[in-house]
């Protein structure tokens, strides 16, 4: 199945006297760019989390948000950095003897200079608490999939209809391009009849100018590509996982054959079909970016 590198998914569990509030959000991007914000007490599992992330998702730029709250007894104590207070004291001093300053400083200023304090949590089992929130990533991850998969068969049925259109465009190219040559041929003969009157026209000059024409206008090997690369695009969309750098590539070469269609054209009918085949090939392409 098809899945959008657009999506949305929010769980929020209560184990083991732990609350743990998950949100996966996603945009459309290369590889996949995964950004955490989290509680300083979960940061031990940032390599886990992002394996974890890993199962669900192959590209897109994802932004995890996590909430903890531990609402048992709690085991936390202060602690306090002598060391680092002596220092914030020594160079607070230093600035007031060079600058001329008044040294007012007291114990309660002192004590809200960053790290002097700091709460330091009693011992936690990591594996059990790993399990918990595990449990809450993953709840939000399955919902986050359900989002993208919405997302894709949407995207899956607007490809589908924008590629049957291009078909219907190439088969019209192809029926129109003979008509052509068989025009200027009609063209160059009545041409050189209003000019040269009764005079018999050679049949070999006028071959070889047909002839040369054809040859350069021709799009047949165009056709083939296009209806070929159209078929795969097709064939990838009922496959589904994981294709969106294949059709990325299929687009850039359906774009570049209906450059070469135009630039080959000498037809008003066969030139407004080719832009109208290229506009829609642009549309595919904006549509491919947001595929996983």
């Amino acid at each position: 199945m098809i899945k959008s590198m657009t999506g949305f998914g929010r769980s929020e569990i209560t184990v083991h006297d732990r609350k743990f509030t998950v949100e996966i959000k996603s945009v459309n991007h290369r590889y996949l760019d995964v950004n955490i914000k989290m509680p300083k007490a979960l940061n031990f599992f940032d390599a886990a989390i992002r394996q974890e992330l890993k199962k669900y998702m192959s590209r897109g730029k994802v932004d995890l948000y996590i909430t903890y709250e531990n609402m048992g007894e709690t085991t936390a104590s202060v602690k306090y950095n002598k060391d680092l207070a002596a220092e914030y004291l020594k160079y607070l001093g230093q600035m007031a003897e060079e600058f001329g300053l008044e040294n007012d400083i007291r114990v309660s200023t002192l004590s809200k200079y960053p790290e002097v304090f700091e709460m330091e949590e009693g011992e936690t089992d990591e594996e059990e608490l790993w399990k918990d929130l595990q449990c809450a990533i993953d709840q939000a991850c399955e919902v986050f999939v359900k989002t993208r998969i919405t997302e894709g068969e949407n995207l899956r049925s607007d490809l589908t209809e924008k590629i049957r259109h291009m078909q219907e465009l190439v088969a019209f190219i192809e029926k129109r391009s003979p008509g052509i040559i068989e025009e200027y041929r009609g063209r160059i003969d009545a041409r050189v009849r209003e000019i040269l009157g009764d005079v018999k026209v050679d049949e070999g000059r006028l071959l070889t100018e047909v002839t040369v024409f054809a040859d350069r206008i021709c799009v047949d090997e165009e056709i083939v590509r296009l209806k070929s690369h159209m078929a795969t695009v097709l064939d990838e969309l009922d496959k589904g996982e994981n294709i969106g750098r294949k059709l990325d590539f299929l687009a850039q070469e359906l774009n570049r054959e209906a450059n070469t269609i135009l630039s080959k054209s000498t037809d008003l009918e066969i030139a407004n079909c080719g832009i109208e085949l290229k506009t829609e090939i642009e549309k595919v392409r904006e549509q491919i970016q947001n595929i996983e």
